[in-house]
């Protein structure tokens, strides 16, 4: 049976990945990315409440797309992205004081100011969510790992590109590097920890 988790808002960041418009599009697994996005918007306006920072990232290239990553692969992601792709999701909501990240590639540390943020805040728990599992939150939890932040995953406001994949990550990767938890429980834990 899994620990009780306790959040401590003063030292816990909600970091969401990749809910833009684009990526929104997508098919996703084993949740919807309606369902995903819903939850998230759940997850940060709490966060707000709680007085815990919330970082929302996107990703996005200049317009000629020189700084995308283009190393020959097997498996080409996208083509060129349409006009307005990168724009978060409004249901997101936002507050003055949302973290706002742009990266260029998979992971949201590399190349930003992101551990900056984090770091000036006092922060030592980082809760994940986002599109998609394998890709974007992986990426961005595996740099978060091996920076000693405490990880938690929250399984039901994340989706792969297919319920495959995300599962894969959720059932081998996400546990030995954090803990898998549910859009509840991570809510619980907020709202408790806030009335002591």
């Amino acid at each position: 049976m899994a620990e009780s988790l306790r959040l401590d808002p003063k030292q816990t960041a909600l970091v969401l990945i990749d809910l833009q418009r684009g990526i929104l599009q997508r098919q996703t697994g084993p949740h919807s990315a309606s369902d995903v996005l819903a939850r998230c918007a759940r997850l940060a306006k709490q966060f707000r409440v709680a007085g815990a920072p919330v970082v929302l990232v996107n990703v996005s290239y200049s317009p000629t797309g020189e700084d995308r990553l283009s190393q020959p692969t097997d498996a080409p992601l996208m083509g060129s992205p349409d006009p307005g792709w990168d724009e978060l999701s409004p249901e997101l909501g936002r507050s003055d004081r949302d973290i706002l990240i742009t990266k260029r590639q998979w992971g949201a540390f590399y190349g930003t100011a992101l551990d900056l943020h984090l770091r000036r805040r006092g922060i030592r728990t980082i809760v994940l969510g986002g599109i998609a599992t394998n890709f974007g939150v992986e990426s961005t939890a595996r740099d978060a790992y091996e920076r000693s932040y405490a990880l938690v995953f929250v399984e039901d406001a994340m989706a792969g590109i297919t319920a495959e994949a995300h599962t894969f990550a959720i059932t081998t990767i996400f546990p030995r590097i954090g803990r898998v938890r549910s859009s509840e429980d991570v809510l619980g834990s907020l709202v408790s920890k806030r009335g002591d």
